[in-house]
């Protein structure tokens, strides 16, 4: 019977093997060595990295897993102690921090000669961790992206700094991803809120949020609906609209005076599946050939290699050669990672109909207020109910202070967190319906004169 059954099993492993079906690689005999790879990134730009990747290590295969950057984090600590990926690789460096201060992050330092033309800073902040616990690939500057066409056909001047996305000739043409979802937005956020101050920051991004068309998942959902001119003006990381131009699409890009030049990382999960596998990815990104593929028009991202730019396509700029009006604090964008990201969401994004009938409101009422005046009448009642409709439309929950000394708790335990999220989305129910209630009242003052 033993040896019937042995004649069985064999002739059905052979039967599927000749029908094409793949087994998994341990039971199939020899296998392909490999690298799991959790990647924030676009699919343009992995795609290209795994053709080049395994075209330059034969006998290797890179497996991608696309995950925004906050649900890649969420992947690794969940799998802290039996993790199932071998390289951590985005953009956002508060997020590598992260990694780093919770020990899932294996130190390593490449060899000498893919080391030796990278400057040790760029516009001021540190291109690697000093401790080798993860390495820049790539430079990235935040700004906008608009589409020439739909600027054009809207009449609507180009933005050159963060403050003109709050000009009420801007609303409902805007459109920015929710940095809960998307790490580059968290980035510039962050950028935001260091460049003008918390209060001012946030005063800042909730008047945007007004003015936004729409809050996307992720973050090269802005790039897509600019080019396809669904909205007209986005908030991207550059390399998005680097690319676009590139490829010839009708973008414009600039970088407000107050941004921030950093670096996108890559680093080797510790104790993960394959650390021959990571340090072979670290290795081919920072080399010559890794580092040239950056200049795709698909990818269109600035490589950390300062010699490279003597061969950049036109039009490329060199971070090298660029100030940052924001000296990027990646320790103090960590340390309040949860606050800033949580109360976006319950402020901006979960309350984003609300807060732009508020603004929509507030936006008719100062028209209304501008024609009185200028036909002489009496206005004062209608700007004073204007000043209070705009002090609830921005009305900042939680102080710089409060942030710092919250963020841990809400990381740490999930009832205090659901606990402040239920509060915060019940103050900006109560203040976005207030602030369009008084800019109602502006306009009936004006009426009744």
């Amino acid at each position: 019977m033993r040896p019937f059954l042995r004649t069985f099993i064999w002739a059905a492993v052979l039967g599927l093997v000749g029908a094409g079906i793949a087994l998994p690689p341990h039971r199939a005999g020899a296998q392909a060595q490999q690298v799991a790879v959790l990647t924030s990134f676009p699919k343009e730009l992995f795609d290209a990295y795994k053709a080049a990747f395994e075209q330059a290590n034969p006998g290797w295969r890179m497996i991608v897993v696309p995950k925004p950057t906050s649900a890649a984090i969420t992947h690794v600590r969940e799998r802290a102690g039996r993790p199932d990926v071998d390289i951590f690789w985005a953009s956002a460096v508060d997020a590598f921090l992260y990694l780093k201060g919770n020990n899932f992050l294996e130190r390593y330092t490449p060899p000498a000669e893919l080391r030796r033309g990278v400057p040790d800073k760029v516009a001021g902040f540190p291109i690697n961790d000093p401790e080798g616990f993860f390495f820049g690939f790539a430079v990235s500057g935040y700004g906008i992206m608009w589409n020439t066409q739909y600027v054009a056909r809207h009449k609507l001047p180009e933005p050159r700094q963060w403050e003109d996305l709050i000009k009420p000739v801007y609303f409902g043409h805007l459109i920015i991803s929710a940095p809960s979802r998307s790490g580059t937005t968290h980035l510039t956020v962050e950028t935001i809120l260091q460049g003008y101050g918390w209060q001012k920051g946030w005063e800042l991004l909730i008047q945007m949020g007004g003015n936004m068309g729409a809050i996307t998942e992720r973050s090269f959902g802005v790039p897509e609906a600019v080019i396809a001119g669904h909205y007209g003006i986005g908030v991207v990381i550059d390399f998005f609209a680097l690319s676009a131009i590139a490829s010839g699409q009708p973008v414009g890009f600039v970088y407000p005076s107050l941004t921030s030049i950093v670096p996108a990382n890559v680093g080797i999960i510790r104790g993960g599946p394959s650390t021959e596998g990571g340090r072979r990815f670290v290795n081919f990104l920072l080399s010559d050939a890794g580092q040239k593929l950056l200049f795709k028009p698909e990818i269109g991202r600035l490589p950390v290699r300062e010699s490279l730019y003597a061969q950049a396509p036109p039009g490329m700029p060199n971070p090298f050669k660029m100030k940052a009006g924001v000296q990027f604090n990646a320790n103090l964008s960590a340390g309040r990672y949860q606050v800033t990201n949580r109360m976006y969401d319950q402020v901006i994004t979960f309350r984003h109909a609300e807060l732009r009938r508020a603004w929509e409101a507030i936006y008719r009422a100062e028209r209304a207020v501008a024609a009185a005046k200028q036909a002489g009448r009496d206005a004062s009642e209608a700007e004073r109910l204007l000043t209070q409709a705009r002090h609830a439309a921005r009305y900042l929950l939680v102080s710089e202070k409060t942030a710092a000394e919250i963020s841990g708790a809400m990381d740490r335990d999930a009832a205090y967190r659901s606990a402040k999220e239920r509060e915060w989305d019940q103050v900006s129910r109560s203040t976005y319906s207030r602030a369009f209630q008084l800019a109602t009242q502006a306009e009936e003052a004006l009426r009744r004169r």
